[in-house]
């Protein structure tokens, strides 16, 4: 393979996805983001394994004539947000500066984004294992573009809470910390796969309640923790209660557009003009580009 070093690229396997006739279908990684790729099921590829293969720009590549790569360093194949992090994190501030005003919703912010290891974590996390947002920086893009949906929508519709769900918005998936490893080959903890991040970010926020001496309104509290519940909207959707207030229909609305158009972002990128891209589970149809 080394004759030929400009058609060949290394890629680290992320997931083994689906089968496609006689080919198991592999999600593919390196910094510069994702590529599907195809093998017989008589081989078999394990995530977190490195290989060169022929690529191609657009579409499926055919990774049937393979090397393994032996000696890499793992952040060359753990894809990154674009944008400079420090950026989002200032556009995340200035949201917060401008809807964050009581001294409640101060203080809860407080309580996670000034402290410094979970920022650091926050920074470093993903949106997800390969459905949105699955790169280092990921979540806290989707965060931002969450926030921001939701201070438009409630600004828009008069939204009556309007500090709720901006500051709901901002901890939705803060649970995703401890539902997904993105320290490595992307994938569920076991704490994820038993519990979820709507659970996990709920007892976030009971943790924090119990540690902080502030005597919270119970409305903000259970406004907060129901907005965090329900946002994925429908029980069929993962939420434990389908949206049933004005600022969780707002939040759930808001994360569905930016999953769902950064999903598309991503297929764009992988998928030649003016014809059809692979069907896709996230979006359940393949789009025509």
């Amino acid at each position: 393979m080394s004759e030929n070093k400009n058609s060949y690229t290394k890629f680290m396997i992320m997931k083994k996805l689906y089968k496609d006739g006689n080919k198991q279908v592999y999600l593919l990684s390196n910094k510069n983001g994702y590529k599907k790729g195809k093998l017989s099921v008589k081989q078999n590829l394990n995530m977190g394994e490195v290989i060169e293969v022929e690529d191609s720009t657009e579409g499926t590549i055919d990774i049937s004539d393979f090397e393994y790569i032996k000696d890499f360093n793992l952040e060359d194949y753990l894809p990154s947000v674009k944008r400079p992090i420090n950026d989002i994190m200032a556009d995340i501030e200035e949201i917060t500066k401008e809807c964050i005003i009581s001294e409640e919703g101060k203080i809860l912010n407080d309580y996670f984004f000034n402290d410094e290891k979970f920022l650091e974590e926050f920074k470093h996390g993903i949106g997800g294992v390969s459905m949105h947002h699955n790169y280092i920086g990921g979540l806290a893009e989707h965060t931002l573009n969450v926030m921001y949906l939701t201070k438009v929508l409630c600004d828009r519709y008069n939204c009556k809470r309007r500090e709720v769900a901006v500051l709901s918005a901002k901890l939705h998936d803060i649970g995703k910390l401890y539902e997904l490893d993105y320290k490595g080959p992307f994938k569920y903890t076991l704490q994820g796969e038993l519990e979820g991040h709507i659970v996990i970010g709920v007892q976030m926020i009971d943790k924090a309640l119990n540690e902080i001496d502030y005597p919270f309104s119970e409305d903000f509290i259970r406004r907060i923790k129901g907005c965090i519940t329900q946002h994925h909207g429908k029980l069929e959707y993962g939420s434990p209660r389908a949206c049933n207030m004005e600022e969780s229909f707002i939040l759930n609305y808001a994360d569905t557009v930016d999953a769902t158009m950064n999903k598309i972002e991503q297929i764009k990128e992988n998928t030649k003009e003016d014809t059809w891209s692979d069907y896709d589970r996230r979006i359940e149809t393949k789009l025509y580009l």
